[in-house]
Protein backbone atom coordinates (compact mmCIF):
# COMPACT_ATOMS: atom_id res chain seq x y z
CA UNK A 1 0.00 0.00 0.00
CA UNK A 2 1.14 3.70 -0.57
CA UNK A 3 0.64 6.87 1.02
CA UNK A 4 -1.24 9.91 -0.39
CA UNK A 5 -1.37 13.00 1.33
CA UNK A 6 -3.95 15.40 0.31
CA UNK A 7 -2.80 18.30 1.60
CA UNK A 8 -0.49 21.19 0.69
CA UNK A 9 0.81 21.65 3.98
CA UNK A 10 4.59 21.90 4.29
CA UNK A 11 4.17 20.81 8.35
CA UNK A 12 1.96 17.64 7.17
CA UNK A 13 4.78 16.69 4.75
CA UNK A 14 7.72 17.20 7.19
CA UNK A 15 5.59 15.55 10.13
CA UNK A 16 5.22 12.80 8.16
CA UNK A 17 9.16 12.28 6.64
CA UNK A 18 10.41 13.04 10.32
CA UNK A 19 8.00 9.36 11.29
CA UNK A 20 9.60 7.86 8.12
CA UNK A 21 5.86 7.41 6.16
CA UNK A 22 7.27 8.01 2.32
CA UNK A 23 4.25 9.89 0.19
CA UNK A 24 2.95 11.23 -2.42
CA UNK A 25 1.49 15.24 -2.39
CA UNK A 26 -1.76 15.50 -3.97
CA UNK A 27 -3.15 18.63 -2.57
CA UNK A 28 -7.27 19.29 -2.08
CA UNK A 29 -8.70 22.51 -2.88
CA UNK A 30 -12.40 22.47 -1.24
CA UNK A 31 -14.33 25.11 0.30
CA UNK A 32 -13.21 25.80 3.93
CA UNK A 33 -16.04 28.63 4.55
CA UNK A 34 -18.15 27.42 8.35
CA UNK A 35 -21.55 26.50 7.75
CA UNK A 36 -24.15 28.24 9.71
CA UNK A 37 -24.61 26.67 12.97
CA UNK A 38 -21.51 24.50 12.63
CA UNK A 39 -19.24 23.35 15.94
CA UNK A 40 -15.77 23.53 15.65
CA UNK A 41 -15.63 20.34 15.39
CA UNK A 42 -17.85 18.99 12.99
CA UNK A 43 -16.07 22.00 10.76
CA UNK A 44 -13.06 20.54 10.86
CA UNK A 45 -13.87 16.72 10.68
CA UNK A 46 -16.05 17.82 7.78
CA UNK A 47 -13.23 19.67 6.10
CA UNK A 48 -10.70 17.31 6.70
CA UNK A 49 -13.09 14.34 5.32
CA UNK A 50 -14.02 16.68 2.05
CA UNK A 51 -10.37 16.85 1.24
CA UNK A 52 -9.93 13.23 1.69
CA UNK A 53 -13.16 12.38 -0.26
CA UNK A 54 -12.23 15.03 -3.19
CA UNK A 55 -8.49 13.19 -3.57
CA UNK A 56 -8.57 10.41 -6.70
CA UNK A 57 -7.41 7.13 -5.40
CA UNK A 58 -6.14 4.00 -6.64
CA UNK A 59 -7.02 0.81 -5.15
CA UNK A 60 -3.46 0.19 -3.58
CA UNK A 61 -3.34 3.57 -1.92
CA UNK A 62 -4.53 5.38 1.31
CA UNK A 63 -5.37 8.82 1.17
CA UNK A 64 -4.22 10.72 4.20
CA UNK A 65 -5.98 14.31 4.80
CA UNK A 66 -6.07 16.29 7.79
CA UNK A 67 -7.41 20.35 9.35
CA UNK A 68 -6.77 22.49 11.80
CA UNK A 69 -8.14 25.11 13.72
CA UNK A 70 -7.76 27.24 16.70
CA UNK A 71 -10.88 28.11 18.68
CA UNK A 72 -11.14 31.04 21.14
CA UNK A 73 -13.95 31.67 23.33
CA UNK A 74 -15.90 28.98 21.09
CA UNK A 75 -15.37 30.82 18.00
CA UNK A 76 -13.35 29.73 15.00
CA UNK A 77 -10.19 31.26 13.96
CA UNK A 78 -8.76 30.30 10.98
CA UNK A 79 -6.42 31.55 8.35
CA UNK A 80 -5.99 35.75 8.94
CA UNK A 81 -7.03 37.24 5.57
CA UNK A 82 -5.37 40.29 5.94
CA UNK A 83 -2.76 42.23 8.52
CA UNK A 84 -5.21 43.42 10.30
CA UNK A 85 -7.01 40.34 11.17
CA UNK A 86 -3.70 38.71 12.03
CA UNK A 87 -3.03 41.33 14.41
CA UNK A 88 -6.59 41.42 15.57
CA UNK A 89 -5.96 37.43 16.47
CA UNK A 90 -2.75 37.57 18.30
CA UNK A 91 -4.10 40.69 20.29
CA UNK A 92 -6.99 38.15 20.99
CA UNK A 93 -4.68 34.83 22.01
CA UNK A 94 -2.29 37.12 24.08
CA UNK A 95 -1.97 36.14 27.06
CA UNK A 96 -4.65 33.30 27.07
CA UNK A 97 -5.36 29.63 26.66
CA UNK A 98 -7.02 28.52 23.39
CA UNK A 99 -8.03 25.48 21.47
CA UNK A 100 -6.50 23.70 18.99
CA UNK A 101 -8.74 21.22 16.91
CA UNK A 102 -6.99 18.88 14.48
CA UNK A 103 -9.13 16.25 12.44
CA UNK A 104 -7.45 13.30 10.29
CA UNK A 105 -9.27 11.24 7.95
CA UNK A 106 -8.38 8.56 5.71
CA UNK A 107 -9.60 6.53 2.47
CA UNK A 108 -8.97 3.50 1.70
CA UNK A 109 -10.53 0.49 -0.38
CA UNK A 110 -11.78 -0.60 3.60
CA UNK A 111 -13.51 2.76 4.12
CA UNK A 112 -13.25 6.00 5.58
CA UNK A 113 -11.89 6.63 8.60
CA UNK A 114 -11.51 9.66 10.94
CA UNK A 115 -10.15 11.06 14.36
CA UNK A 116 -10.37 14.01 16.46
CA UNK A 117 -7.73 15.46 18.54
CA UNK A 118 -7.92 18.43 20.79
CA UNK A 119 -5.06 20.54 22.47
CA UNK A 120 -4.84 23.55 24.80
CA UNK A 121 -2.14 26.10 24.09
CA UNK A 122 -1.47 29.03 26.33
CA UNK A 123 0.67 32.10 24.92
CA UNK A 124 2.07 34.55 27.47
CA UNK A 125 1.02 38.10 26.97
CA UNK A 126 2.98 39.68 23.74
CA UNK A 127 3.78 43.26 23.17
CA UNK A 128 2.30 45.15 20.43
CA UNK A 129 5.78 45.85 19.42
CA UNK A 130 6.43 41.65 19.22
CA UNK A 131 3.32 41.16 17.34
CA UNK A 132 4.22 43.89 14.62
CA UNK A 133 7.50 42.32 14.13
CA UNK A 134 6.26 38.75 13.98
CA UNK A 135 3.31 40.22 11.21
CA UNK A 136 6.19 41.41 9.65
CA UNK A 137 7.99 38.09 9.21
CA UNK A 138 4.68 36.77 6.81
CA UNK A 139 4.48 33.27 8.95
CA UNK A 140 1.10 33.99 10.65
CA UNK A 141 -0.67 34.93 6.80
CA UNK A 142 -1.43 30.82 6.40
CA UNK A 143 -1.81 29.47 9.71
CA UNK A 144 -5.07 28.82 11.66
CA UNK A 145 -5.16 31.75 14.51
CA UNK A 146 -2.46 33.82 12.87
CA UNK A 147 0.56 31.18 14.90
CA UNK A 148 2.55 28.73 13.87
CA UNK A 149 3.90 26.78 17.10
CA UNK A 150 6.65 25.17 15.02
CA UNK A 151 8.07 28.82 14.20
CA UNK A 152 9.29 31.48 15.48
CA UNK A 153 5.64 31.78 17.47
CA UNK A 154 7.04 29.06 19.33
CA UNK A 155 8.80 31.85 21.49
CA UNK A 156 5.10 32.35 22.57
CA UNK A 157 4.03 29.29 23.72
CA UNK A 158 3.86 28.63 27.52
CA UNK A 159 2.33 25.69 27.54
CA UNK A 160 0.78 22.98 25.18
CA UNK A 161 -1.91 20.39 26.86
CA UNK A 162 -2.06 17.61 24.75
CA UNK A 163 -0.38 16.72 21.22
CA UNK A 164 2.22 19.25 20.47
CA UNK A 165 2.35 17.50 16.76
CA UNK A 166 -1.79 18.11 16.55
CA UNK A 167 -1.10 21.56 17.20
CA UNK A 168 1.78 21.71 14.13
CA UNK A 169 -1.26 20.18 11.90
CA UNK A 170 -1.08 16.55 12.01
CA UNK A 171 -1.29 14.39 15.22
CA UNK A 172 1.15 11.47 14.95
CA UNK A 173 0.08 9.30 17.51
CA UNK A 174 -3.88 9.15 15.90
CA UNK A 175 -2.50 9.48 12.74
CA UNK A 176 -0.40 6.37 12.85
CA UNK A 177 -3.37 4.65 14.01
CA UNK A 178 -5.47 5.80 11.35
CA UNK A 179 -3.61 4.81 8.82
CA UNK A 180 -3.53 1.18 9.91
CA UNK A 181 -7.26 0.72 10.67
CA UNK A 182 -7.08 2.15 6.71
CA UNK A 183 -4.63 -0.63 5.80
CA UNK A 184 -1.27 1.13 5.32
CA UNK A 185 1.45 -1.55 7.16
CA UNK A 186 3.09 1.78 8.66
CA UNK A 187 6.09 0.00 9.41
CA UNK A 188 6.57 -2.07 6.45
CA UNK A 189 6.35 1.61 4.39
CA UNK A 190 9.20 2.49 6.94
CA UNK A 191 11.47 -0.08 6.39
CA UNK A 192 11.27 -0.19 2.36
CA UNK A 193 12.03 3.53 3.11
CA UNK A 194 15.49 2.79 5.19
CA UNK A 195 16.13 -0.38 2.06
CA UNK A 196 15.62 1.96 -0.72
Amino acid sequence: MKLVLASASPRRRELLDQVGLAHAVKPQDVDESVLPGETPEDYVLRVASKKADACPRQPDEVVLAADTTVVADGQILGKPADHARAREMLLRLSGTSHVVLSAVAARSERGGFEALVRAIVTLRRLSDREIDAYLATGESFDKAGAYGVQGIAGTFVERVDGSYTAVVGLPLAETELLLQRAGLDTWALRLAGLRA
